[in-house]
């Protein structure tokens, strides 16, 4: 296939026209184009870039007598955490300044930092907030919240039987 092909107003009167989308190779290659625009901005979507804000990254595992939840907080202290933890929600706040100044011979460098955090979890019936635990670690809060002997007692494991 030569470039003169692609162009409609290049090929002979006797050439036969194309019968489908599927057949033309112009549609063919705006496809082709569009999925390799889609498909960057797909994985781009997945970065975590700098100018946007958004969630920070969590996990809220179940075991048999508690929940346990994980959130990333980078760059921030203990200081800056506030959790609290309601009948069926957990909420956690932080936020994070960060002035750094440096003046050296022949440069003046001045940055500065800024970041916050609000973010609320459901939790299940039956956890007892008043027990709950939470323990900062190298930029991650994990919050252990028991569940409560009723909310264990009512879990029922349910055999599964083949059709």
């Amino acid at each position: 296939m030569q470039i003169k092909d692609l162009v409609p107003w290049a090929r002979k009167d006797h050439a036969p026209e194309p019968k489908s989308d599927d057949q033309n190779p112009i549609a063919g290659l705006q496809r082709e184009m569009n999925h390799v625009f889609e498909s960057f901005w797909t994985r781009a979507g997945d970065l975590d870039w700098p100018w946007t804000g958004g969630d920070p990254k969590s996990d809220v595992v179940e075991t048999e007598d508690s929940v346990e939840v994980s959130i990333e907080l980078p760059g921030m202290e203990m200081k800056d955490i506030e959790v609290s933890v309601t009948d069926d929600m957990l909420t956690v706040k932080g936020e994070k300044k960060v002035e750094r100044q440096e003046a050296k011979k022949g440069y003046y460098l001045s940055e500065r930092s800024y970041g916050a955090i609000y973010r609320t979890i459901p939790m299940p019936p039956g956890v007892d907030g008043e027990k709950a635990e939470a323990r900062f670690k190298n930029g991650v809060l994990t919050i252990k919240l028991p569940q409560t002997p009723e909310a264990q007692a009512k879990v029922r494991r349910v055999e599964v039987q083949a059709a």
